[in-house]
């Protein structure tokens, strides 16, 4: 068939069904939708439509009711949670279904991929078994049969070895590989509506694009309508055909992509828009432009860290990993230098020895002209007044029994430093830095939201007045507005005191923002190195175009109006 032939048959096909297009009612109406906790509301006259093979964001952050809602359509509240209002699934109020009536619809009809597999699957038994509970979903009596769809559909989500991964325990897998088991299960029962609740919050940038693609594959394929939950605008702007934004369980806008995306109206999403690192490259140009100063005068001055030549062995099950392979970098003072990589890449371990937590097999490490290579933990001591860690999940890293004013005080009283009222004004000092007033100083952890928790992490690094920080995915736990904020601390704190930091991240749109300067790791090895700009702006190796190439853009994906249409363009390759 010719190239005219077959478009004529598209526009035909398009044509003929129009009038079916127009009848079909949404998949999902959510009309009204209210959900409180007692006395309290936290979703308030939600409403949206969500049609059939099409894909809506629920945008926000955390506390915006995002979730809430995706648990009031999977009836999934916990008791204390009481929704009013309509929520239609194929033109049925399920909200007026007895338990007994909606769990028959619960996987048949709505399927759910959560946040996090590690806390989804249970670890004491196999994925086959927990497999094999979700086959039963399907019409099929014959437990052979019902394996063999398990196998299928684990091929279908992109896993290699399925009989493999049937017999594995959820340790066995990585991240990315569990997130595809869940997605498979969710899937295997053809539902018609697919909720998914951050699917890839925790996975590295090239797999976060794996995921996404499967599962707007998925999507296509088998006609599903999508329910996407997220708090990046970017990675909604990219997957979903409609969007709406949440702030404190109240809509404050709702359209089609291109038109909230291109133009949003509301003041809460044009600063969502604007603290989205991959639409906002050039954000914090000026803050960083010191930096920029010290690089181009890096030839005046001696290195604040000096990594040369480190290589790091692990023994595991008999055999020997080369964790880090003849690893070089230097960073100069007043800089910030980027560690990225997948997982698996030797980020962690590289830190780890430039903490003096662990000593390299060979090669030194010198941080502000002491060098931390082959020296005791006792004798590292003096080194770390001016060596500090942020760690990654705020959430975990600070003690719950203890107040803010301990937490802050506590490297002071452990290197004995100053009188006890000195400690004190300089734990309001450090605060007040990072922009928190002295009323927090005796709250404990859990009173405060994550970005106080993680100002608090940074206040208690900046108490020792130290000259290197390093961080370790400062805010990979946090919403994108809180994560814009944290950066522009940390930012501003390095221009006026000139601090220098090594950054971990496995997002590379915000080192794109963050860094001056780049390592690109990748199994143990730095593959390329150099000026942020010159890295992003023209990467040489093709690892590195691949995790640049992974960051989330603005751009939707067509999508065709019917399946049989979908199949025409798939076999004849029409753009």
């Amino acid at each position: 068939m010719a190239s005219q032939d077959r478009l004529n048959a598209i526009r035909t096909l398009i044509t003929e069904n129009a009038p079916t297009l127009q009848r079909q009612a949404p998949l999902l109406q959510v009309e009204g939708l209210s959900v409180s906790y007692g006395s309290h509301e936290v979703v308030s006259n939600v409403g949206f439509e969500l049609g059939r093979g099409k894909s809506l964001a629920l945008i926000g952050e955390s506390g915006s009711g995002k979730s809430t809602i995706a648990r009031a359509v999977l009836r999934l509240l916990p008791r204390t949670g009481q929704a009013t209002g309509r929520i239609a699934v194929d033109g049925r109020d399920i909200l007026q279904l007895s338990e007994r009536r909606f769990r028959q619809l619960r996987g048949r009809a709505i399927g759910f991929v959560p946040q996090d597999p590690g806390n989804a699957l249970n670890p004491v038994r196999t994925i086959g078994s927990q497999a094999m509970e979700a086959a039963a979903l399907v019409d099929e009596p014959n437990r052979a049969i019902r394996k063999a769809l398990v196998l299928e559909t684990f091929a279908q989500v992109g896993l290699d070895n399925p009989q493999r991964v049937y017999g594995s325990y959820p340790h066995q897998l990585s991240g990315g590989m569990l997130q595809r088991v869940l997605i498979g299960l969710a899937v295997l029962p053809r539902p018609q509506l697919l909720v998914a609740d951050e699917p890839t919050s925790a996975l590295d940038v090239t797999i976060q694009k794996r995921i996404l693609d499967l599962l707007s594959r998925l999507q296509q394929d088998l006609d599903i309508s999508l329910l996407l939950i997220t708090h990046d605008l970017a990675i909604a702007a990219e997957r979903a055909n409609s969007l709406v934004v949440l702030k404190d369980g109240i809509v404050q806008e709702a359209g089609s992509t291109a038109a909230v995306f291109s133009s949003p109206a509301s003041t809460y999403a044009k600063k969502l828009h604007a603290d989205v690192p991959a639409l906002n490259p050039n954000r914090y140009y000026k803050l960083r432009d010191p930096g920029f100063r010290f690089l181009d005068a890096e030839g005046n001055n001696s290195p604040k860290i000096e990594v040369k030549g480190i290589t790091k062995s692990f023994t595991v099950d008999g055999k020997v990993l080369t964790a880090v392979d003849d690893v070089s970098f230097t960073v100069p003072a007043g800089t910030t230098h980027a560690l990225v990589g997948e997982s698996g890449s030797g980020k962690t371990t590289t830190i780890r020895l430039l903490l003096g937590l662990d000593q390299p097999d060979a090669g030194h490490i010198s941080v502000a002209g002491e060098k931390l290579s082959g020296r005791s933990h006792h004798s590292l001591r003096p080194v770390w007044r001016n060596l500090q860690l942020v760690y990654q999940n705020p959430f975990t890293s600070l003690d719950p029994t203890w107040k803010v004013e301990r937490l802050v005080r506590e490297p002071l009283d452990r290197f004995g430093i100053g009188t006890r009222a000195e400690r004190a004004e300089r734990v309001r000092e450090a605060l007040s830095n990072v922009g928190l007033g002295e009323h927090l100083l005796s709250r404990k952890p859990q009173a405060l939201s994550g970005g106080q928790r993680q100002r608090v992490a940074i206040a208690r690094s900046l108490v020792l007045k130290p000259e290197v920080i390093v961080l370790d995915e400062p805010t990979s736990a946090l919403d994108v507005s809180v994560q814009a904020d944290i950066v522009e601390v940390l930012l501003s704190l390095q221009a006026s005191l000139g601090l220098t930091y090594i950054f971990v991240s496995h997002d590379l749109a915000l080192v794109r923002q963050f860094a001056h300067t780049v390592s690109v790791m990748q199994r143990g090895r730095i593959v390329e190195h150099g000026n942020v700009r010159d890295i992003f702006d023209n990467p040489r190796e093709p690892y590195t175009l691949s995790l640049l190439e992974s960051i989330p853009t603005a751009a939707t994906p067509a999508r065709a109006p019917l399946p049989q249409l979908r199949r025409i363009i798939s076999q004849e390759q029409i753009a």
